[in-house]
């Protein structure tokens, strides 16, 4: 049994706590993190849900997500979901979430990690995973597109950030560059508004 602290509208951790599958009760929220790791070629690492998942069974989706347990905190929750699905110690300590993604009944922190990882050593926790691989932004959208990924808004979303960032942090751009990161990001932007 998993059991989740609850939190204000303002993420203040309250005294109250609920079980996972039950519904969050009303003027609470829980916390949930994703974890979303780039390479050094700009590709991100998915995982391939397993077949018997009672929710998305076989579907591609995010580096690792999952919800925050009593006692974790953001950071902590991060780790530990990244640890048990991919069986990949990381540090979090002193980062912050790059960005929060507010849900009808929760927040989402979503921390972006530069790795280069040799997937053949990643322990796949077979409870939840099947599969890993790196996947391009032209392979997240055509997977968007075919349905077999999920966290439609965050995979784009997290294109769109880690674009933005690469701009504005590369000062010895050229013209090509920013010209290509310029139609990335309106590609990105694009697909969020279709």
């Amino acid at each position: 049994m998993e059991i989740w602290d609850l939190y204000t509208e303002n993420r203040e951790k309250t005294n109250q706590t609920m079980i996972r599958g039950e519904n969050v009760p009303e003027g609470f929220y829980r916390l949930a993190v994703t974890v979303c790791i780039f390479n050094s070629e700009g590709k991100m690492l998915i995982q391939q849900r397993v077949p018997f998942k009672d929710d998305w069974p076989n579907l591609w989706d995010v580096s690792c997500a999952g919800s925050s347990i009593s006692g974790d905190t953001s950071q902590t929750a991060a780790e530990r979901e990244v640890l048990e699905e991919l069986g990949l110690k990381i540090n979090l300590e002193n980062e912050r979430p790059h960005l929060t993604n507010y849900f009808a009944d929760g927040f989402n922190d979503i921390y972006i990690l530069n790795m280069d990882l040799d997937l053949s050593k990643l322990k796949l926790q077979a409870e939840e995973v099947q599969n890993v691989k790196w996947a391009t932004m032209e392979e997240i959208f055509t997977m968007l597109d075919e349905k077999t990924l999920l966290c439609v808004f965050i995979c784009s979303f997290v294109f769109l950030y880690v674009t933005y960032k690469r701009a504005i942090c590369s000062s010895s751009l050229c013209q090509e560059s920013c010209l290509r990161v310029c139609s990335e990001s309106l590609r990105v932007s694009l697909y969020l508004l279709r």
